[in-house]
């Protein structure tokens, strides 16, 4: 079944409408709520949105319970491939929880807050920016992750990031939802105006392992790997000291001790090496840079370090 739970006059005779699918079955009232789109240059959503719909359809006798799918909250930034909202030069993800009685785009934003409010547990998915490309991640705040985090540890990601929450954005629409008590986890992988295949595979096998672990869903559970858990760990930032054409030598994932090599950064006039990019600490490498163009100060890799000692996990 598919719903408009918000829309607005346009210009021209046109509508802004955001819809969602709710795919249901059974007894039980557990419901799992998938949502993406909230910027309109990030599309691996849209392909796993697709993903769990056709996989519930296919096998509708397993699910006991609802399922909503809302794949695109921001229709028109999707429509243009524009990270924000057009015309009004605004991000969605900064104007939640909206309100009732306000402007156009606050209103939408409150009434898909009310439409995700009461979900058991809720997937917002992002994808990373044109510049930087991530490993399959779930991002959470400290005062929430004792609570989301074995709910994280069934989406097969490879690494979760716990932020002090001094870094959570009181108006992004995980924080409203989570402040009024809806579980929401926000899942970050690949990079900007693609599809990175095999990742939406690896979170797809991790949403029917959730569904598994919630209790609505009857096959059996994918395998899932255990993510790396940055509780009690800094991330290191290696930021470019120079402009050029940024070359990697390094990979998602390795492992890597303070002062190894990167990559470099070169100059296409002058055929140089400008900059040898080093590991700026011990630990994983979690996020590449993936458009070569960088300037002095340019984010080219994020390190996540190992557990301080004295510290546990």
């Amino acid at each position: 079944m598919i719903e408009t739970i918000a829309s607005a006059d346009l210009a021209v005779n046109e509508k802004l409408c955001i819809q969602k699918r709710r795919i249901q079955n059974g007894n039980s009232t557990r419901r799992l709520s998938f949502v993406t789109g909230t910027h309109g240059d990030e599309l691996e959503g849209q392909y796993l949105a697709y993903m769990l719909g056709k996989y519930i359809d296919d096998n509708i006798d397993m699910l006991d319970g609802i399922v909503d799918i809302y794949p695109a909250l921001n229709p028109m930034g999707i429509d243009s491939i524009t990270r924000g909202i057009p015309m009004f030069d605004l991000d969605m993800n900064r104007i939640f929880p909206g309100t009732r009685h306000g402007t156009m785009m606050e209103v939408i934003c409150s009434s898909i807050v009310d439409d995700l409010s009461g979900s058991d547990v809720c997937i917002d998915v992002h994808s990373s920016n044109i510049f930087l490309k991530e490993l399959p991640q779930i991002r959470m705040s400290v005062p929430t992750s004792e609570i989301l985090l074995p709910y994280a540890e069934h989406l097969n990601v490879d690494f979760i990031w716990v932020h002090e929450s001094a870094t959570v954005l009181e108006s992004t629409l995980a924080h409203t939802l989570n402040t009024r008590g809806t579980k929401t986890l926000v899942v970050e992988m690949g990079v900007g105006m693609r599809i990175t295949r095999e990742y939406c595979e690896q979170l797809f096998d991790g949403l029917v392992n959730l569904m598994v672990y919630m209790g609505i869903w009857k096959g059996e559970a994918p395998q899932v790997r255990k993510p790396v858990t940055s509780v009690n760990r800094e991330v290191g930032f290696v930021n470019s000291g120079a402009a050029g054409i940024f070359v990697p030598s390094a990979n998602f994932g390795d492992e890597v001790k303070k002062g190894d090599y990167i990559g470099d950064v070169l100059d296409p006039l002058t055929s140089a090496v400008v900059e040898r990019v080093e590991a700026v600490c011990d630990g994983m490498i979690f996020t590449l840079r993936e458009y070569p163009v960088v300037y002095g100060g340019s984010l080219i890799a994020r390190i996540l370090e190992p557990v301080k000692e004295g510290k546990a996990e």
